[in-house]
């Protein structure tokens, strides 16, 4: 299987696994450029969720547990943060109407609680974001494409070594697609016929970034990646837009917010473990799922 659709199959599939400190960190569960998350707010959500143990119960079966849950309520956290940024700076506004009707689309609120780890106040709080979410995957998704070169390899320094020579160019990394099977040069992905792509890092990373990732932590394989191009005005099927599920679109919207963490910093509670940008959520300091290469000369987040 060549490298290319490698990647798609594991993008597709999301088998993506997986702080700083300071004296203004005293008190924060995380703080997105100066906006503090308090850790009553986290606690309190998390109190609501450990009393649900039916709920809890299933994430146990998962394999999940306690420290899963207030790590995906301070991931929840950050995306809200961004969202609510984005939304001020492109105009997009949610009436609480349309966030009643994406409930009642849903099975009405009581069926949503009883499926959720959220008490009411914060369950509105989510629909109202998937909403921005999805208002922001259609005002940026219908015609952007983004194209990489790929490399596949084996293990972990292989992966740093190939991405520090992708990312400096020239012969050396000319010389990383010799190979066909595990390497390819200008792989065009559209978000309208490759919408769970569109979702993921693959779409997030800036012209000249590069990728260093682990689809499945439980194989060897890893992924490197340089993006080349990207387009918001690819010609693009207007009813393959149509057949975008709603959950695609959530995600695309959110992995719009990818560069804007960047820039703004994500700095989370050493509790709670790191931000990942390459998963969009905060995970424990041995779960990242691997690095992201600025292009040359760009200005990192702090």
């Amino acid at each position: 299987m060549r490298v290319s659709r490698v990647v798609v199959a594991v993008l597709a599939a999301g088998v993506l696994v997986g702080g700083c400190g300071g004296p203004d960190q005293a008190g924060a569960a995380v703080i997105v450029d100066g906006s503090v998350v308090p850790l009553e707010r986290v606690q309190s959500q998390l109190d609501t969720a450990l009393s649900r143990p039916d709920r809890l119960a299933a994430l146990t079966a998962q394999g999940g547990g306690p420290a899963d849950v207030a790590r995906s309520i301070v991931s929840r956290e950050v995306i809200h943060d961004l969202l609510q940024r984005r939304a001020a700076a492109e105009g997009i506004a949610v009436s609480d109407a349309q966030v009643d009707a994406r409930l009642a689309e849903s099975g009405g609120v009581q069926a949503a609680l009883d499926s959720s780890i959220y008490d009411l106040p914060a369950l509105r709080s989510r629909v109202r974001d998937d909403l921005i979410a999805m208002a922001l995957a259609d005002k940026s998704g219908g015609g952007l494409s983004v194209t990489a070169d790929l490399v596949a390899v084996m293990s972990r320094d292989d992966a740093d070594r190939t991405a520090q020579t992708l990312s400096a160019g020239g012969p050396a990394a000319d010389a990383l697609f010799g190979n066909p099977q595990t390497s390819a040069r200008g792989t065009v992905y559209d978000a309208v016929t490759a919408p769970d792509a569109a979702g993921t890092v693959l779409f997030g990373t800036p012209v000249g970034g590069v990728v260093a990732f682990q689809p499945d932590q439980r194989q060897s394989t890893w992924i490197v990646f340089k993006v080349t191009d990207r387009r918001t005005d690819a010609p693009f099927d207007q009813q393959a837009v149509s057949a975008i599920s709603s959950t695609q679109k959530v995600a695309i919207g959110e992995r719009v917010l990818q560069p804007d963490a960047d820039r703004l910093g994500v700095r989370v509670n050493p509790r709670y473990g790191v931000w990942d940008p390459i998963q969009l959520r905060v995970v424990a300091d041995d779960m990242q799922a691997g690095m992201i290469l600025p292009p040359p000369g760009a200005a990192v987040g702090s």
